[in-house]
């Protein structure tokens, strides 16, 4: 479960500098050429967000975590660079959770 999130958060996140700086591109740079790049990244990312919102909410209720918690977690896949961020803590705490949790599962 871990792994995946981890995956949805970089792709998410990748994808989300990708969007930005295109949307700088499109708009700040009044560059035309990027409209159709700008918009298949715009749709991957709305649509790997969703998967990434759903994998954030299963753990984030599995580990129990407060609201306010799982709200930053669920709204960093919207933040540019913030998915990184949270990726990084997220995992540094749920590893070892995981790690008993496969340690238990085995001498069961």
């Amino acid at each position: 479960m871990l792994t995946r999130y981890r995956v949805l958060a970089y792709i998410t996140g990748v994808l989300l500098i990708l969007l930005t700086l295109g949307m700088i591109a499109k708009y700040g740079l009044d560059m035309d050429g990027v409209s159709g790049l700008v918009r298949v990244v715009a749709i991957a990312h709305g649509w790997l967000f969703v998967v990434y919102l759903v994998l954030a909410f299963d753990m984030g209720s599995k580990a129990k975590w407060s609201f306010g918690k799982l709200a930053w977690v669920l709204v960093a896949g919207t933040i540019p660079t913030a998915a990184f961020i949270v990726e990084r803590k997220v995992s540094r705490e749920l590893e070892p959770l995981f790690a008993d949790g496969a340690v238990a599962t085995a001498k069961a």
